[in-house]
C-alpha cells in the first residue's frame, strides 16, 4: 500500500506536501497574488489532461472524430487547442518565454471555450513575475498523477477490446484528485490571506455541516455570495456520496467580486460542475442577477455585519417580508431575500454572526420576532469560535424552512445520512442545537469540527424532523440528570472508562470497539464481531437492527478504497442494512462522540421504512441540544441563542461520594498550604544570603 506522503498516488496525503513545495517558490510574492498563479496553472493541467484522455480514446475509435470539437463538449470536456495544451508548456518551462505561452494559452482556451470567456488569469508574462519560478512551478505542477487504479470490478468487455464508460471513469478520477488538490490549496491560500481570505473561502467543516443537514440531493442549489464555489463542490459530492448523479442538481450563484467569481467558475469547471454562476458588481441586494428564480436548498455565508450595504436606497424592496432591515448592518437583509428565494418546499442555511440571534438594534429584534411567528425558522446552531481564516467573531447557523408543516417530499428512498423518510408538522417549533464546545484546534488560531461533530450535528436535525419522535420527550426521572442519558436510559461513563484504559494500552480502534459491544454492553444490543454477510465480512454487527459498523483506517482514504467501500455498503443497503463508517483515528480520540452518533443513526428493530424508522427517536440533551415551543421562545423575548434553551451540560458522576471528595480535597488544599510556605522560606532565604532583604 502506498504511503499517502508520497507523491503521484491516489490517497491525496501529497497534497500538504505539494503546497508547501509550491509555497516555497512564491518567495517574495504576496499569497493574493501567487494564489492566481498556482489556481490557474492547477485549472490548466486539469483541463489539457482531460481532453488528452478523450483524445485518447477518439483516436482508438476513429481519428476523424479526434479533431471533432463538438465530441468533446458533449462529453463535458474542454477543447484545447495545441498550442494550450499541458505537454507543450512543460516542453518549454524553463524558456525565458513561458509566461507569454501561458498566457496565450489561456486566450485561445477562452477563445474556443464560452463558459470560459472572461475567466482564466492571463498575466503570466508580467515582467514582475519570476519566469524561473514559473516554470519550477509547471515542473511541480505537472507531478500530480491523474491515472488511478482501475476499479475493482472490470467492465464487460466491449468492441475493439475497450470496455463501455472506462474513460469515462478516468476521467472523473483525474477530476477527483486535481479538484481536491485545487480546494486544498484553496484553502491554504486563505489561511495565509487571514481576514481577505474569509471573503473567498469557507471553511470546509462549517460547508459540511450545510450540507450534511440540508441533504441537497436534488433540484435547485443557490448561493447569493458564493465566494469561490465550495458550497456547490460540497453539495455534488453528498450528491455522489449518496447514490446519485452529477446534474441531479442545478448550480445557480451570484458573486459581487469579479477575482473570486473567476475562482468559483474554474473551481466547479475543475470538478466537472456545470453551473450559472453570475458577476456583477453591485451585488445581489441592488442587482438580483436570479430576482425570478426559486430554489429547493440554499448555503451561504454572506459577509458578517456590513455596515454599507446600500439599503438606505431599497427600503420599499418586496423581498423584506418580516420588516425593512437596518441600513447599518445587512445579516437581515440576507436573511429575507434567502427566503425570498425559497421555493415553495424550500429550506436554507445561513452562516452569520452570534450576534444576529439576540440583536434588538434598529428594529432588528422585531424582524426576527417576525420570522419566529411566521415558522420561517427551523433549527439555530451555535458554533465554536476560530472556525474562520477572516474572523474571531463568534458565529452561528441559521436554517429556514418555507414550509414546515410536513408536506414537503422526503429524501430520495434508501439515501441520506438523515434516512428520515416522512417529514413531521413543525410549526410551532424550533430546534435548538449547541455545538460551542465541539471540534479541535487544527492550529495555535484555528479549530475546525471533526467528522464525528458534523454527523452528530446533522443527525439530532434529522431526527428532530422526522415523524418519528420520542414517546416519551419530557425530563429525564429524578437523578438520572446527573448523567447523560441516551435511549433507555443508558450510560455510557463506564464504557468510555474502558476504552480510555484500552487507548492507555495502544490497543487497536477494532479492539476497543470489541470491548465496548461485546456482552451487550452497549445499550443492551447484541453484536457479533468479523460477521459474514453475503461476499463480505462486516467488523461488527447488530441483527436485532440491521446495523453494520465498519472501523476504516488509512487505507480507506485512497480512491480505490472508496470505490469498493461504496460498492459494499450499497450491497448491504440493498439488504435492508444500515451502515456506519467511522475512522479509526476518530474513534479512539472521542469513544464517547463515536456512540453518541451510532445511537443517533440507530434504527429501529423493523429496520428501515416509509414512516422514518430509519431514524433514532429525537430527545433534548441537556447543553446540547432542546426542542422549543413557541411559547418558550416568547418567554426570551425572541432571542434564539441556543444557550438559553438547551442549559447545561449533565455533570458526568466520577463515582466518589461528595463528602469523600470534599475530605480528600481539604486534605490536598492543607498540604499544598504548606508546601507553598516552605517554599517561602527557602525563597527568603536565599534573597537574603544575596543582601536581599
Amino acid at each position: 500500500m502506498a504511503k499517502g506522503k508520497e507523491k503521484n498516488n491516489g490517497n491525496l496525503g501529497f497534497e500538504a506536501e505539494l503546497f508547501r513545495a509550491a509555497d516555497k517558490l512564491r518567495g517574495n510574492m504576496e499569497p493574493s497574488d501567487y494564489k492566481h498563479v498556482a489556481l490557474g496553472l492547477i485549472f490548466l493541467k486539469y483541463i489539457s489532461d482531460a481532453f488528452e484522455a478523450r483524445h485518447a480514446e477518439l483516436l482508438a475509435e476513429d481519428p476523424r472524430a479526434a479533431e471533432d470539437k463538438d465530441e468533446y463538449l458533449a462529453d463535458n470536456v474542454f477543447w484545447v487547442p495545441k498550442e494550450a495544451r499541458w505537454s507543450h508548456l512543460k516542453a518549454a518551462a524553463r524558456q525565458p518565454t513561458i509566461g507569454s505561452l501561458i498566457d496565450d494559452a489561456m486566450r485561445a482556451i477562452e477563445k474556443d471555450n464560452e463558459s470560459l470567456k472572461g475567466v482564466l488569469p492571463k498575466d503570466y508574462a508580467r515582467p514582475a513575475l519570476n519566469k524561473v519560478m514559473l516554470g519550477e512551478l509547471i515542473d511541480l505542477i505537472s507531478g500530480i498523477a491523474l491515472q488511478q487504479p482501475s476499479p475493482p470490478t472490470p467492465l464487460p468487455m466491449g468492441e475493439g477490446g475497450r470496455r463501455p464508460g472506462e474513460g469515462n471513469i478516468r476521467r472523473a478520477q483525474a477530476t477527483d484528485v486535481l479538484g481536491r488538490v485545487y480546494e486544498y490549496f484553496l484553502s491554504q491560500f486563505a489561511g495565509a490571506e487571514g481576514k481577505r481570505g474569509g471573503e473567498f473561502y469557507t471553511p470546509r467543516s462549517v460547508v459540511q455541516v450545510l450540507v450534511q443537514m440540508l441533504e441537497p440531493y436534488q433540484g435547485r442549489v443557490y448561493d447569493p455570495c458564493c465566494g469561490s464555489g465550495g458550497m456547490f463542490v460540497q453539495s455534488e459530492k453528498f450528491v455522489l456520496e449518496h447514490g446519485g448523479r452529477i446534474g441531479d442538481i442545478a448550480i445557480y450563484g451570484q458573486e459581487s467580486n469579479y477575482t473570486t467569481w473567476r475562482l468559483a467558475k474554474m473551481n466547479l469547471a475543475v470538478r466537472g460542475i456545470d453551473s450559472d454562476i453570475r458577476w456583477n458588481n453591485e451585488g445581489s441586494f441592488h442587482k438580483d442577477e436570479l430576482r425570478d428564480l426559486r430554489f429547493d436548498h440554499i448555503l451561504a455565508n454572506p459577509p458578517f455585519n456590513i455596515s454599507d450595504w446600500g439599503g438606505d436606497r431599497l427600503r420599499e424592496d418586496p423581498r423584506w417580508q418580516f420588516g425593512v432591515p437596518p441600513v447599518g448592518n445587512a445579516n437581515y437583509a440576507w436573511l429575507q431575500h434567502i427566503y425570498w428565494h425559497l421555493a415553495p418546499y424550500g429550506t436554507a442555511g445561513v452562516v452569520l454572526a452570534n450576534g444576529s440571534m439576540s440583536s434588538n438594534q434598529s428594529g432588528e429584534g422585531e424582524i426576527r420576532k417576525a420570522m419566529v411567528e411566521a415558522d420561517a425558522v427551523d433549527c439555530m446552531v451555535a458554533l465554536p469560535g476560530q472556525l474562520f481564516y477572516s474572523t474571531q467573531i463568534p458565529a452561528c447557523l441559521w436554517f429556514l424552512a418555507r414550509d414546515k408543516s410536513g408536506r414537503s417530499l422526503p429524501s430520495p428512498p434508501g439515501r441520506g445520512a438523515g434516512g428520515e423518510g416522512k417529514l413531521r408538522d413543525r410549526r410551532g417549533e424550533v430546534l435548538f442545537i449547541d455545538a460551542r464546545n465541539m471540534g479541535r484546534l487544527v492550529d495555535r488560531t484555528r479549530r475546525e469540527l471533526t467528522d464525528a461533530d458534523i454527523q452528530k450535528i446533522a443527525d439530532t436535525y434529522h431526527a428532530w424532523r422526522s415523524a418519528r419522535r420520542d414517546p416519551h420527550p419530557g425530563p429525564l426521572p429524578e437523578g438520572e440528570g446527573e448523567k447523560l442519558q441516551y435511549r433507555g436510559g443508558f450510560d455510557f461513563s463506564g464504557l468510555v472508562q474502558t476504552a480510555r484504559e484500552l487507548r492507555k494500552k495502544q490497543t487497536p480502534a477494532e479492539a476497543v470497539m470489541w470491548e465496548l459491544l461485546r456482552n451487550r454492553q452497549f445499550i443492551g444490543l447484541k453484536f457479533r464481531r468479523q460477521h459474514q454477510i453475503g461476499e463480505y465480512v462486516a467488523d461488527f454487527y447488530c441483527d436485532e437492527h440491521k446495523l453494520v459498523i465498519e472501523l476504516d483506517g488509512d487505507a480507506h482514504s485512497t480512491s480505490a478504497q472508496a470505490t469498493k467501500d461504496k460498492t459494499r455498503d450499497a450491497y448491504m443497503t440493498s439488504l435492508g442494512l444500515t451502515v456506519v463508517r467511522i475512522r479509526n483515528a476518530e474513534f479512539l480520540a472521542d469513544p464517547k462522540a463515536v456512540l453518541e452518533r451510532i445511537v443517533v443513526v440507530l434504527p429501529s428493530p423493523s429496520g428501515r421504512g416509509a414512516g422514518g424508522e430509519g431514524v433514532a427517536p429525537y430527545r433534548d440533551i441537556p447543553g446540547f441540544c432542546k426542542s422549543a415551543t413557541l411559547e418558550e421562545i416568547r418567554k426570551h423575548g425572541h432571542v434564539l441563542t441556543p444557550g438559553r434553551y438547551v442549559g447545561a451540560e449533565a455533570a458526568e458522576d466520577d463515582g466518589e461520594a461528595f463528602a469523600d471528595k470534599m475530605r480528600r480535597l481539604s486534605t490536598q488544599w492543607r498540604e499544598q498550604q504548606r508546601e507553598a510556605a516552605r517554599l517561602d522560606s527557602v525563597i527568603a532565604a536565599n534573597l537574603k544570603a544575596l543582601g536581599y532583604d
